[in-house]
């Protein structure tokens, strides 16, 4: 089985930006370098078959490369609890759209469609249960509020396969698709 999920990367210069706002708050796990990314859209796991399938229409995808720029940071709750922090982006157009057509390319072979809410975003921290957070979350919100950046591009939609470890999920790109200029 293949856990696979549909991104884009942010440039280098923006990971480093995302990178500086990461520390203060016990327990969090961090995001590192490899991990940040832009989810379009998550498919969970499918056999070796549907995720040639899926590299090929990924492949297949024509859509213009979104221009965004960072824009604050929020958290996930989950059950009453904070679950994530991420980094948000705007504008959320371009982004909505590409992910109508990634969903709508896996729905064509098969795949169910997407359910929730799409709200792009760059996750930067998983929180454990065991964590307290308290105070210290809350401090980092509020610094990290103004969080912004000068637009940037990203040219690529990319297919990864995600690997579950003790220590963490890891990220492998499978299929590196060029966006239109």
């Amino acid at each position: 089985m293949h856990r696979l999920f549909v991104a884009l990367c942010p440039p280098s210069a923006i990971r480093a930006t995302l990178a500086q706002t990461m520390g203060g708050v016990p327990g969090a796990r961090w995001q590192d370098d490899a991990q940040l990314h832009l989810t379009l859209r998550f498919i969970g796991e499918v056999e070796r078959p549907l995720a040639e399938e899926i590299a090929l229409a990924i492949g297949g995808i024509a859509a213009p490369a979104p221009t965004i720029a960072l824009a604050g940071v929020g958290r996930f709750d989950k059950r009453g609890r904070a679950d994530a922090l991420w980094a948000g982006v705007t504008p959320h157009e371009a982004l909505a759209a590409l992910h109508r057509k990634v969903d709508h390319a896996l729905v064509r072979l098969g795949l169910e469609p997407e359910r929730r809410a799409y709200l792009p975003h760059i996750t930067l921290a998983r929180l454990p249960r065991s964590a307290g957070h308290g105070a210290a979350l809350e401090r980092w919100i509020a610094e990290h509020a103004a969080l912004s950046s000068a637009p940037f591009t990203m040219a690529e939609l990319i297919l990864y396969e995600s690997s579950l470890g003790h220590d963490g999920a890891r990220y492998a790109p499978i299929v590196r698709h060029p966006l239109v200029g």
